[in-house]
């Protein structure tokens, strides 16, 4: 009861940290929304611009792969009245400030000391509650777009955009649910009737995916025979008693209840002979997060298939395509955003077989290897987190890859068994990159990093040191 009153506070609190920016939005003509481009930027900066459309407001959406000096200073060439930033911003307080922007600052990244303050900035650490695990950058968007709207209730149908941009950020990994204010938000959206929630198998593709399909990808939890491995997959539904389909291949939803429950059971079983820990098999099972306005069979109807559909536009440079699937675009932006959707599988399928290639280096606690140019630094990271399944899964993957503008872009990942032993990337890269005239950031099992490419090896050196010492405590 403590802990529900508690984040009760603090979901209120951000609420009221909506109400004065919202007022002040109102009355400007000339608005510019900047965000991130990835599904949590894109539904955050979707939920903001749906709530200014709804009240007739002008806004021009604008992305960036991060947020530095030249990025402000194209914003501030925009000569908007007023610039509200989602899913970013709080890194960057003074120098936002400092370039007399005026602007509302609704994010979830750890804020960066500064004695600026612009009209409003709406955080959850700026509230005590934890921006990885408890809000999204989505979510705080959420909430400020409830302050926008005409009447109590206006923009709650919104929490479904919020809740893709959660669970796109993974922040329903470490308890195999959404926690915290984003528990608050997915009661809103239920009763708004635009979501459901149960539990079911965790795994990515239940939607759209055939079911063997679904069991040979799923790397966390890393299934011991399966992952990995399309014959296998096959034989084991065929063993367990599973028809795999007649004209078309059977997903997850096609499944009965009980064919489910034997395919659940028999994972289990496999798992427990292969000694895989009951901490780990837990993860199969979770909470999954159904959009109840969204046809059945698509990738838009699961929260975990819509943040990898919006990924696939953002990432290549379509932000807009992404946004406007957000926003309504049922026809030519889904359209394009599926075809969009299937290169993006093809280059991380070529990625994996170029990591599988050159092979993964291993350092006493870490492991990495080097893309250059051949993977595209804006997927490098998800390249990453897959390969897993040909790394060591004691030590975190560090991934490099050549940016257009010849810097060094580093995407680090871990798992949850390394977070719970104290793996904090966020704060590793952080620090080492500051160390070699870089900046990174992020959260504990996911982070990112620009350095400079002469300084890669002293880079290594200081994150191996810096990940080892975590993990020792």
């Amino acid at each position: 009861m403590p802990e529900i009153q508690e984040i009760a506070g603090k979901y209120s609190a951000l609420c009221e940290l909506c109400n004065s920016p919202a007022e002040v939005i109102k009355r400007k003509k000339n608005l510019l929304v900047v965000s991130h481009v990835d599904a949590d930027g894109l539904t955050a900066a979707a939920i903001v611009c749906t709530a200014l459309e709804r009240r007739g407001l002008e806004f021009q959406p604008k992305f960036f792969r991060q947020l530095d000096e030249k990025a402000l200073s194209e914003v501030a060439d925009f000569g908007a009245d007023l610039v509200i930033f989602t899913d970013l911003g709080s890194g960057m307080v003074a120098q936002i400030c400092h370039n007399g922007l005026q602007a509302v600052i609704a994010d979830h990244h750890k804020p960066a000391p500064s004695e600026a303050r612009p009209i409003a900035h709406i955080n959850p650490h700026l509230v005590g509650a934890d921006g990885a695990t408890q809000l999204s950058g989505s979510g705080t968007s959420f909430l400020l777009a409830r302050a926008l709207a005409f009447s109590p209730g206006g923009n709650d149908d919104l929490a479904a955009l919020a809740l893709v941009g959660a669970v796109g950020d993974l922040q329903d990994m470490a308890r195999g649910q959404l926690v915290g204010i984003n528990r608050h938000i997915l009661e809103i959206g239920r009763n708004a009737g635009a979501v459901s929630f149960s539990r079911d198998i965790k795994l990515f593709g239940r939607q759209t995916r055939p079911v063997f399909k679904m069991l040979e990808y799923s790397q966390d939890p890393y299934l011991p025979g399966l992952s990995g491995n399309e014959d296998a997959c096959i034989a084991f539904l065929k063993e367990v008693g599973i028809r795999l389909g007649g004209e078309r291949w059977r997903r997850w939803i096609d499944l009965s209840q009980e064919e489910r429950a034997s395919v659940v059971t028999a994972i289990l079983r496999k798992g427990l002979r292969s000694g895989i820990s009951n901490v780990k098999l837990e993860r199969l099972i979770g909470e999954v997060y159904v959009l109840l306005k969204e046809q059945e069979g698509t990738e838009l109807r699961d929260a975990s298939e819509y943040s990898t559909l919006l990924n696939a536009t953002a990432r290549y440079g379509h932000a807009d395509v992404g946004l406007r699937v957000c926003m309504g675009d049922r026809d030519k932006a889904f359209s394009e955003a599926q075809r969009l959707l299937g290169q993006h599988r093809q280059n991380l399928v070529n990625g994996l077989k170029l990591v599988s290639e050159g092979g993964i280096t291993a350092l006493k606690s870490i492991q990495y290897f080097d893309a250059g140019d051949a993977i595209m630094d804006t997927i490098v990271g998800i390249v990453a987190g897959m390969s897993f399944q040909m790394g060591d899964r004691s030590r975190p993957i560090l991934a490099f890859a050549r940016t257009a503008e010849g810097q060094l872009k580093v995407s680090a990942r871990g798992t949850q068994d390394l977070v719970r032993s104290g793996l904090d990337l966020a704060d590793a890269l952080s620090r080492c990159a500051q160390a070699v005239g870089g900046v990174g950031g992020g959260h504990n099992i996911a982070a990112g990093a620009t350095i400079p490419p002469q300084a890669k090896q002293e880079f290594l050196d200081l994150m191996d040191a810096a990940v080892g010492s975590q993990l020792s405590r």
